[in-house]
C-alpha cells in the first residue's frame, strides 16, 4: 500500500492537477486528504470533482465546516479582509451547491487506517486531541503531546499549520503534509525542475532513517507526501511539486 497524503488545497485545483499527475507517474494506491478542500481558492467545483474522480479519502478541515455550517448574516466583519473572505465564502456556497455542501458537513473530523505492520494511521486536519487545532513544526514536544490526545494511533497524517515536517513525539510519528494551495513558501530557481524530495524511514528500534536532499524553498509550489510499509519499516516521502508545471 502506498498513500499519498495531501492537505489545504483551498480551491486551488491547478495545483492539486500538478500534485494528482505527478502522483500517477510514481504510482499510489489510495489518496488521503486532510481537509480545507475548496475555499478560498478560485477553482471549488473543479477541485472537488478532481477529488471525487480520484477516490480520495477526506476529512474536514475548517474551512469545510466553516462552508457547511457557518451563518454569514450573524458574522460582523470587522475589516475590508474579513469582508472579502465572507463574499468569497458565499460566491464559493454558490458554485459548489446544496448537495456538494451537504457532503462537506457529512466529512468527518478523523479517519483511521490500519497499516500492513499493524499498526494504524489517523488522518485527521489538526490533531488527534481537537481536529481544528494544528500540530505546527515549532511546537515543543510537551506541546505535541498534549494535541495528541489518549489514542493518537502510531501514525498521525495532518495538514492546517501549512509547514511539512515530520518527526516523533511520545513514540508517535506525526508526519504534517503541507499545503497544496496555499504553501507559504516553494522551490527557489528554475521551477521547471525537478520534483525535490526527501525520504525518511523509521526503523523497529524507532530510528529516524533519511535519504536524499532536504527541499530548499521560494515561490510557487505544492506540497505532497507518500507514505507506505516496506519491508516492515515505514517509509516517508516528502516532495515538493513546482507549479510551473507538474514536475
Amino acid at each position: 500500500m502506498r498513500l499519498l497524503c495531501v492537505s489545504d488545497i483551498h480551491g486551488h485545483a491547478d495545483a492539486l492537477a500538478a500534485v494528482l499527475a505527478t502522483a500517477e507517474r510514481r504510482g499510489y494506491t489510495q489518496l488521503l486528504v486532510a481537509g480545507d478542500l475548496c475555499f478560498p481558492g478560485p477553482k471549488p467545483l473543479e477541485t472537488w470533482r478532481r477529488l471525487t474522480q480520484a477516490k480520495a479519502v477526506c476529512v474536514q478541515g475548517v474551512s469545510d465546516r466553516a462552508l457547511a455550517t457557518l451563518d454569514i448574516h450573524n458574522v460582523r466583519p470587522r475589516s475590508e479582509h474579513e469582508r472579502a473572505r465572507l463574499d468569497r465564502l458565499a460566491q464559493t456556497r454558490t458554485e459548489l451547491g446544496e448537495l456538494i455542501l451537504a457532503r462537506l458537513a457529512r466529512l468527518a473530523p478523523t479517519y483511521r487506517l490500519p497499516l500492513e505492520d499493524g499498526g494504524e494511521l489517523v488522518l485527521v486536519h489538526g490533531s488527534p486531541a481537537d481536529p481544528l487545532e494544528p500540530i505546527s513544526h515549532d511546537m515543543t514536544d510537551e506541546e505535541v503531546l498534549s494535541l495528541l490526545g489518549d489514542d493518537p494511533a502510531d501514525v498521525v497524517i495532518c495538514g492546517g499549520s501549512h509547514v511539512p515536517f515530520d518527526r516523533m513525539v511520545g513514540g508517535v510519528r506525526i508526519i504534517n503534509v503541507g499545503s497544496v494551495g496555499e504553501a507559504p513558501c516553494s522551490l527557489r530557481g528554475d521551477v521547471r525542475g525537478d520534483v525535490d524530495r526527501v525520504r525518511v524511514g523509521v526503523r523497529p528500534s524507532g530510528e529516524l532513517v533519511r535519504s536524499g536532499a532536504v527541499p530548499t524553498y521560494g515561490t510557487g509550489h505544492a506540497d505532497a507526501t507518500f507514505v507506505e510499509i516496506r519491508a516492515g519499516e515505514l517509509w516517508v516521502e516528502q516532495v515538493v511539486v513546482p507549479l510551473g508545471r507538474a514536475a
